[in-house]
């Protein structure tokens, strides 16, 4: 059988079985723990936490799911070209029931395939079944009912379920998809591969290739607790994974099992690789020979390194061409830069057997004619792939040259010294020239030397800190860890500020998790928010947390960070425990800015340059917006036309307003913008500027679930920094707008544009510039320039905010005027001294004197009262003319200041004070009694 015969008659056999046949999802995974697809099972994991519902009738799917492995906790990278069946692309084949069907379909189902219909001789297969080493804590039971299945089947055969059925522990029989959460006992399928095939099952998991696995059934039917007991799943599912390529080497290698002796079981001995290695003849001159270097060795021999070439790029050509057919493009950051390492490495083989030359991009056309039937998104896209990889070719070719050079020269004083390389040079390498540490190790180990990794991996720990002082953010090991916890509550699209609860999960993990939140977590690019947490107990101990970052992981629960120097608090708990959520709402309007003016700016760009531009990443902070889209470069003139566009559009004060609606009834609609590649729910958000608010008849509309500004006029002035290549074919455009567009004015300017900027958002008043000129920031010039109109401005503003501290003032009064009556009545008799403290929470500072002031129409006596806001600890205290001779405010406060982390003092009768610890508040009060 042919590779494309074997792959088909997989999926028919299974559509026999009444699977729905799927197709295979994109490399790009959902999951954000994962830097590719690196299983079938990948896009069901929803269906199995039941997050989703199964869209099968029966609940059955099969595919063939293509998957990579270079990164992480799966990375076969260095050990490609090596031997004859690692690879960083492969294609696995698979089965699924949810809930459906479950042991002794799965296992008959394997041997009716493997055995009946594909022919594979049943005395050279042997089967593992899970037995668990109880001295070393193995969850669960013997898999029995998995034995006897098997054993019924091998008898049936002629054969001894004793030899043919081989126990395996946790490591190789028990699945799980993380610490917690599903899991279950695994059932493998092995071939004896030797010439007489009679090894009895000693060589199955001994890492001996002349025994290969090529099918793992896994039964998924406990949850993992965190208490590390296992509890029954509701329903039982099952996940199998079939190695693709190991089959064909099998079947082909063998002759369709007729040759055993001379077999060549090699996955690059097949025709899923022959087309590629012929291509490669044709240019590079050389002949593949299928010799195997020795182990811990690169190739000994010259026809070895021509062989380990042949294989590297074959397989590398592979990754490339389906990552980036799947938008996943070389890159600095995560995936991409992986995608590049991958690149990087082939090129340094081409280097060795070929010189300076660019042969990858000729390998694409190859690689789409032979798999374009069974992934047809690969043909849609072959000139553009091939694009990317020519130019990331010639981008590192100069660098090779330079890195090479540098690398020879250490090796050899490394050789004649007899020491590793320093850890030092292959910094440099990597961060100077590119290259990964992996190439400089590869190139190393061929000439008979180390390389230094613990020095290199010292430095690169070093540039990581650096990064994480800039931008902290907890990552998550795996949404398993939050399969009881309940979907977070978001209000933040018109609540700044909420009282809500703590979950479960709290301060110690690195995050809190509260019932609902105001809070916009880390998603499509926009910043998640930074504010406050306030904890209150009802007996007003509080604690006052600053959240530097919020993100989300699972279905919608939003972990909220604490700033790095809080990441070890001590928090108020108990059942009574209330939580005052505030967000920064200063740094929320800017990120809004800068996020609704993206929706303008890809507006523009489609009406400039193409309305064949599509969106392929962007970046959305306070201080500045990056946005990702697919061109050729911008000229001066097109750049300066979207500029001038953005700011006309933002001048028209234009609302922006989104709607909710289902998407089965916008998916025709070519007028709202929606994104290749992303996965959207029943009911999306669309987000339109212009036109009337809820009509989706905008001039820009788009699916987004970010935060945005009500009327454009709020963005202010709009200004493109810089426009240019990060990939091939992909462009960048980092640009800036309102207050924030302070940081590229000259100094004499800059500071003046601060200042108004910050009293702008600290009164929530728009700026609209009349007049614009072609450059933004010409007329920010000009504004500032103008000092009457910012003397005018400054007076609107200090206006409005009369009106506000007014109207501020008279809630407070209101509030006042119901809640003294309460604390009066609380008020205790101290030595014959009328006694009232109390904290009054968070509050705005002027609250204490207008509070005294409550007091003193009705009451006489000592009091003391305490507020916090932002950290800060506000305290008063009022002594009654009849008893300043007994006791005096002054002293009172300085007495109890030092207990919140600060001081004060003041008059007889009336003295201030304040401090940076609200959780000793209720400390503060109580030392008053003693006082008296």
């Amino acid at each position: 059988m042919t590779s494309a015969e074997i792959r088909q008659s997989f999926l028919d056999f299974f559509k026999e079985k009444q699977h729905t046949i799927v197709p295979s999802s994109s490399l790009m995974p959902d999951s954000p723990n994962l830097l590719f697809t690196n299983a079938g099972m990948n896009q069901f994991v929803p269906i199995f936490l039941a997050e989703k519902a199964c869209p099968y009738k029966p609940a059955r799917a099969a595919d063939t799911q293509k998957c990579i492995r270079a990164g992480g906790k799966h990375n076969d990278l260095e050990d490609v070209g090596l031997d004859t069946y690692h690879h960083t692309f492969f294609e696995m084949l698979g089965n699924w029931s949810f809930g459906d069907y479950f042991k002794k379909e799965a296992i008959e189902w394997a041997w009716e395939l493997v055995v009946e219909r594909w022919k594979f001789p049943a005395n050279r297969l042997y089967a593992t079944v899970y037995s668990p080493d109880k001295s070393k804590g193995d969850p669960s039971e013997f898999d029995q009912e998995a034995h006897d299945i098997w054993a019924a089947l091998f008898k049936k055969a002629g054969l001894d379920p004793k030899v043919h059925i081989v126990n395996g522990n946790k490591k190789d029989n028990f699945w799980m998809m993380g610490d917690t959460g599903p899991c279950g006992p695994c059932s493998e399928l092995h071939v004896d591969l030797t010439p007489d095939g009679d090894t009895k099952g000693s060589l199955v998991n001994s890492g001996d290739a002349r025994c290969i696995e090529i099918w793992n059934l896994v039964f998924i039917q406990f949850n993992a607790n965190p208490d590390g007991t296992f509890s029954p799943l509701p329903a039982r599912h099952v996940d199998t994974g079939m190695g693709f390529e190991r089959v064909c080497s099998i079947i082909q290698g063998t002759k369709n099992f007729s040759d055993f002796k001379n077999a060549r079981i090699s996955n690059y001995e097949t025709d899923v690789f022959e087309p590629i290695f012929r291509e490669l003849e044709k240019i590079s001159g050389r002949t593949y020979g299928n010799t195997l270097p020795r182990a811990g060795s690169t190739g000994d021999t010259k026809q070895e390194r021509i062989d380990v070439f042949y294989r590297v790029i074959a397989d590398h050509i592979r990754t490339l061409t389906f990552a980036i057919s799947d938008d996943i493009l070389p890159g600095n950051d995560e995936r991409n830069y992986v995608i590049r390492k991958i690149l990087r490495r082939a090129m340094a083989f081409v280097y060795e057997q070929a010189g300076s030359t660019t042969i990858l991009h000729r390998l694409v056309p190859t690689v789409v004619s032979a798999f374009r039937n069974a992934f047809p998104n690969l043909a849609a896209k072959q000139d553009r792939i091939a694009e990317i990889i020519e130019t990331e070719e010639h981008a590192f070719l100069k660098n090779l040259e330079s890195g090479m050079s540098i690398l020879n020269e250490a090796i050899s004083i490394s050789r004649k010294d007899e020491r590793p390389i320093p850890g030092q040079l292959a910094f440099k390498l990597h961060d100077t020239y590119g290259f990964p540490l992996d190439l400089t190790q590869l190139k190393a180990r061929e000439c008979g030397v180390t390389v230094d990794a613990c020095g290199f991996d010292h430095l690169m720990e070093q540039q990581r800190n650096r990064a994480r002082a800039a931008r902290k953010k907890t990552i998550i090991s795996t949404v398993a860890d939050f399969a009881d916890e309940r979907a977070t509550e978001f209000v933040g699209y018109d609540i700044l500020e909420v009282k809500t609860e703590l979950g479960k999960i709290r301060g110690g993990d690195g995050f809190f998790i509260f019932k609902k939140t105001p809070f916009y977590a880390e998603m499509g690019g926009q910043v998640g928010d930074s504010g406050t947490a306030t904890f209150i107990k009802s007996d007003g101990t509080q604690k006052i947390v600053k959240i530097a970052n919020t993100t989300k992981v699972g279905a919608g629960i939003y972990l909220h960070h604490p700033s790095e120097d809080e990441t070890n608090l001590v928090l108020p708990m108990g059942s009574d425990l209330n939580v005052t959520l505030t967000v920064d709402k200063n740094r929320r309007a800017a990120i809004q800015s800068h996020h609704s003016v993206t929706h303008l700016l890809h507006w523009a760009l489609h009406e400039v340059v193409s309305r064949d531009i599509s969106q392929k990443g962007s970046f959305v902070s306070g201080e500045k917006l990056t946005f990702d889209f697919n061109s050729a470069a911008l000229t001066p003139e097109q750049t300066r036309k979207v500029e001038e566009l953005v700011n006309q559009r933002i001048l028209e004060n234009a609302p922006v307003s989104w709607t909710e609606v289902k998407h089965a009834d916008i998916k025709g609609r070519n007028d709202i913008m929606q994104f290749f590649g992303d996965k959207y729910g029943e009911v999306v958000r669309v987000v339109q500027i212009g036109g009337t608010p809820g009509k989706l008849d905008g001039y820009s509309m788009e699916l987004c679930g970010g935060t945005h500004v009500r009327n454009t006029a709020e963005i202010g002035p709009f200004r493109i920094v810089s426009e240019g290549a990060i990939a091939a074919g992909v462009r960048r455009i980092e640009a800036v707008s309102g207050g924030a567009i302070h940081n590229y004015l000259e100094p004499a300017f800059a500071k003046q544009s601060e200042e108004l900027a910050a009293l702008l958002q600290k009164s929530g008043k728009t700026l609209k510039l009349a007049g614009l000129a072609s450059d933004p920031i010409e007329s920010w010039k000009n504004f500032l320039n103008n000092q009457s109109a910012v003397e005018n401005l400054k007076s609107e503003i200090r206006e409005f905010e009369k009106e506000q501290a007014k109207d501020k003032q008279a809630g407070l009064q209101r509030r006042l005027s119901s809640e003294v009556p309460a604390w009066i009545a609380k008020a205790e008799t101290i030595n014959g001294i009328s006694l009232l403290t109390h904290d009054i929470g968070e509050a705005d500072a002027a609250i204490l004197p207008l509070a005294v002031g409550e007091l003193k129409k009705s009451w006489k006596g000592v009091a003391v009262l305490a507020f916090h806001s932002g950290g800060r600890v506000g305290l008063i205290a009022s002594v009654s003319p009849d008893l300043v001779s007994k006791i005096q405010a002054g002293n009172i406060i300085k007495e109890i200041a030092p207990l919140v982390g600060g001081k004060g003092g003041g008059k007889p009768d009336l003295a201030q004070g304040g401090g940076t610890q609200p959780e000793n508040i209720s400390a503060a009060l109580a030392k008053v009694k003693t006082l008296l």
